[in-house]
């Protein structure tokens, strides 16, 4: 395993997540429900920050490298899954649109990886309503952690707003790659 600035921002991510997880299990004398909220929006601003950054890092300093290729969405997908199981729990996102967003992960994930064994990895790569999705969710994410108002803003009624648009495109992105599969699955493979 390599070990280079891009790969350890990545572990950063990794342990960033029950970390996550531990600020709402706290015990209420230690910190109060709007401190657990500001400080689980900014850990999870800060993941989705070294998500772009180590990518960033990787490609500009010529350190890419297959781990690091499978360690990145690896991270992305379980401290988005931790954050949306964490949201459903305190009742800010509902079970459905966690559902939706963390079965498709694991769908498109299985898809990749079966069309990589296939020879037709690259009919699959990455397409701009994935990316969207994930910007959404990176948007509404913290605001719904955050969830707390600050002055006129509702960071509550906007994340829920983008975690739904979210919803929504995961779903067509879904079903565009799917589609781009099919063909191969239909010959057999």
């Amino acid at each position: 395993m390599p070990l280079n600035v891009p790969i350890v921002l990545t572990w950063l991510r990794v342990v960033a997540i029950p970390v996550l997880v531990a600020l709402y299990y706290l015990p209420q004398d230690w910190m109060s429900v709007p401190e657990r909220n500001l400080l689980a929006c900014v850990l999870f601003s800060a993941a989705a920050i070294t998500d772009w950054l180590d990518g960033w890092l990787a490609r500009r300093w010529n350190q890419e490298s297959s781990f690091g290729a499978f360690l990145d969405p690896v991270a992305d997908k379980l401290i988005v899954a931790a954050a949306l199981i964490v949201l459903v729990e305190l009742d800010r996102v509902n079970a459905i649109i966690a559902f939706i967003i963390i079965g498709r992960e694991i769908t498109i994930s299985a898809l990749r990886e079966w069309m990589a064994k296939v020879g037709e990895a690259r009919s699959v790569a990455v397409n701009m309503l994935g990316k969207f999705k994930t910007v959404a969710q990176l948007v509404a994410i913290p605001m719904l952690l955050y969830h707390d108002r600050i002055g006129a803003f509702d960071p509550h009624r906007v994340g829920t707003f983008l975690i739904w648009a979210a919803a929504l495109l995961t779903v067509a992105s879904m079903v565009y790659y799917l589609k781009l599969a099919a063909p191969r699955a239909f010959r057999g493979g």
